[in-house]
């Protein structure tokens, strides 16, 4: 028997995750008919869409433009640290290592998955660092394939539109490969930024 309309409608809502197949998206459905509380799922959604806005800055998922980190005189605006996601930012901001400032890429080159350099925010990086102010520019993308292409190309486009590129480092000891940024303990992303080296025309001079 085919379930009714509107749980199948759910189940295909579910199904439209990351990583949730038929399965999975069953037992999520079940779980929001039999939980009272699941049902705040609903306006959490609707509330994010209607007020998470990117920072017309660095990219990062903030309620307001510039996000509190752009917006903060604190934060060393010379030092940028470029990561592929929100949620890196989260990481190095919960351990609490750095105190320069992001830009978000939204994403890492992965052709296979349709992810194109054209989707990423390099073009911005570009204008941001050639606006002026930027001493160096640290590469924190993850210690993958992915994260690994998306350092070299962001070095080539900053290499390409500027005559006098930034320092730009890349994240060194501590960071396993192929492992995610957001997982990582405090301790090894402290190594990991005290230990960046330079990368691009600069790593020769």
């Amino acid at each position: 028997m085919a379930y009714p309309e509107p749980l199948e409608a759910l189940i295909v809502a579910f199904e439209a995750f990351p990583g949730v197949g038929r399965v999975t998206a069953e037992r999520l459905a079940f779980h929001v008919l039999r939980e009272p509380s699941a049902r705040g799922l609903a306006p959490a959604i609707e509330r994010a869409a209607r007020d998470t806005k990117r920072c017309s800055t660095c990219g990062n998922v903030t309620e307001r433009d510039p996000c509190p980190i752009c917006a903060d005189p604190a934060r060393d605006a010379a030092t940028l640290a470029v990561v592929e996601e929100p949620r890196h930012v989260e990481a190095m901001e919960r351990a609490a290592c750095f105190r320069g400032r992001y830009h978000v890429l939204m994403g890492a080159l992965n052709p296979a998955e349709g992810t194109e350099a054209e989707h990423l925010g390099v073009r911005n990086l570009v204008e941001r660092v050639r606006a002026g102010g930027v001493r160096e520019v640290i590469l924190a993308t993850d210690p993958d394939a992915e994260g690994e292409a998306t350092a070299l190309y962001v070095v080539d486009a900053l290499e390409r539109a500027l005559d006098e590129p930034p320092l730009v480092t890349r994240l060194a000891r501590g960071l396993p490969a192929g492992s995610a940024l957001e997982y990582l303990h405090r301790g090894i992303l402290e190594d990991a930024l005290e230990g960046r080296r330079a990368v691009g025309r600069r790593a020769v001079e």
